[in-house]
């Protein structure tokens, strides 16, 4: 899907498609038409307040009410989409519009569409904010996982082409820019989801360091994969207590864009790997086990956000370090009770295999160190508490400084990628006390979210850092099952932000 964006008037726009919006009125009233709407109803004759008056459109925001071939117009359909009350017009009633307008046209075969949202006014917004969630919600709403299927459901014809329109005057370098951050945006989405998707049989840690490899060509970027001997070489012990009951050989990815100034330390990305996680001995229950493919979604949301920036040549430096490895049972698995030394030369006594996300982490962690970084954040699928605490809105941020938390927390915001705030109190790190080591690598039941930070806060104390949980978030179940692509919006609007763009 090519996205263009320019000024146009409506009447003249000769496309598939054109998408305006309308307000809901109050109770019994025709929906008031935005400024591109009138616009066009006025070379109509009035033909489209005419179709409203007769009630086919509760202008919910994200209702749709197509026409064809309506006089006066050069497009030849008509999609009109519902906005919400104007008075309440806001950032979710915007989305609401975009997904709405995107669920249509996937339906329909036009090949290319004109949509007039992008300068509507959006409280706290502008034009460039509305330009880039326009961008990512159309390719949202056209994502498709199919390659797998021998029985395709017949598309109808692909859009090709989205002009993103307005009345207003030129298009800015600002509205520009966010269009060509979308557009990399929703790129670097569309693979984190992609490698979510995949079947652990084919997503191995193989798989994802030849997907490093793929991007480092394509982009030129640095990139180094660490072998087994390598990690035990640097003493990763907790890393490789993970991958003893598997047959794929775990891997350390490297993956690194320099488009920063050559002083400036870098931002370090570490994404949990766990290509399939069984839980080890201590085995999960055999229900949604599938589901368990999607414990590499921080892996794969590093290497998505990898190729936004890189994709938009972003002036920032950046490095994604990914540890991935399968947790399997079997004869040379970890056992509960086991003791491993980790890189920082502290002890971990593991209670439970499946707390295995924290122990690969605390050696990445440890790893990233050497990069001399700015900030290190980590992004991981790490516990089922904070689906409990959190649900599937919002990914649980913990912060080891005030403003590195502050800062994502403000993309969040921004990217509509929301994070919520987290205790890392030293009251909590009593929980993790181990008889036998330096700590336990569980804490109870009772704040599992926050216990596993502290547990990793320990190797951190080094660092500027930050850790979140995605584990509510990276996927969907029930009937829209997969991977959401989350939390990569959060993670190129932090980036970009920390560069002033």
């Amino acid at each position: 899907m090519e996205f263009s964006i320019r000024a146009l008037a409506p009447q003249g726009a000769k496309t598939g498609c054109l998408v305006l919006g309308v307000y809901q009125a109050g109770a019994a009233q025709p929906p008031l038409l935005t400024r591109a709407a009138a616009a066009a109803d006025r070379a109509a004759r009035g033909r489209l307040s005419a179709v409203l008056a007769q009630g086919d459109l509760r202008a919910k925001a994200g209702a749709t009410l197509l026409l064809h071939g309506v006089a006066g117009l050069a497009a030849e359909r008509i999609l009109i989409v519902g906005l919400g009350e104007q008075k309440e017009f806001s950032e979710p009633a915007y989305r609401d519009a975009v997904r709405g307008a995107a669920g249509a046209l996937r339906e329909l075969g036009a090949r290319d569409a004109v949509l007039y949202l992008t300068d509507l006014k959006v409280p706290r917004r502008n034009a460039a904010w509305n330009v880039r969630h326009a961008a990512l919600g159309l390719r949202d709403a056209f994502y498709r996982f199919d390659q797998l299927k021998t029985q395709k459901k017949p598309p109808a014809p692909a859009l090709a082409a989205v002009t993103l329109a307005t009345q207003g005057g030129p298009v800015t370098d600002q509205a520009r820019a966010a269009l060509r951050e979308g557009v990399a945006t929703a790129d670097g989405v569309a693979l984190a989801r992609t490698l979510g998707n995949l079947p652990p049989n084919i997503c191995t840690p193989s798989y994802l360091a030849d997907e490093a490899k793929k991007l480092a060509r394509q982009f030129k970027l640095g990139l180094e994969v660490l072998e087994r001997r390598d990690m035990e070489r640097l003493g990763m012990g907790a890393l490789l207590s993970v991958t003893r009951g598997s047959h794929q050989p775990p891997k350390l990815i490297v993956l690194r864009h320099a488009g920063g100034a050559k002083s400036a330390p870098p931002l370090v990305l570490v994404g949990k790997g766990i290509t399939f996680d069984t839980g080890g001995i201590s085995l999960k229950p055999a229900g949604e086990m599938d589901e368990m493919k999607f414990d590499m979604s921080g892996a794969g949301s590093v290497l998505g956000t990898l190729r936004a920036l890189a994709g938009m040549k972003a002036p920032v430096n950046i490095i994604g370090v990914v540890p991935t490895c399968e947790n399997m049972p079997g004869g040379q698995a970890s056992r509960p009770g086991d003791v491993v030394k980790t890189m920082s030369g502290q002890t971990v006594e593991i209670l439970n295999t499946d707390a295995e996300g924290r122990l690969i982490l605390c050696d990445a962690l440890t790893y990233a160190e050497r990069f001399k970084p700015d900030a290190v954040v980590d992004i991981a699928t790490l516990t089922g508490a904070c689906v409990i605490a959190l649900g599937h809105v919002a990914t649980g941020l913990f912060a080891n400084d005030p403003k590195l938390g502050e800062a994502l927390r403000a993309a969040g915001e921004d990217a509509w990628d929301r994070v919520w705030p987290m205790p890392l109190w030293e009251d909590y790190q009593e929980q993790l006390r181990s008889n036998f080591a330096d700590m336990a690598n569980i804490g109870g039941r009772p704040a599992g979210s926050v216990t596993a930070a502290c547990y990793l806060a320990r190797f951190t104390k080094k660092l500027r850092w930050a850790h979140l949980d995605i584990a509510g978030t990276a996927w969907k179940s029930g009937r829209d099952k997969g991977s959401t692509g989350r939390p990569v919006p959060l993670l190129v609007r932090f980036a970009l932000a920390r560069a002033g763009k």
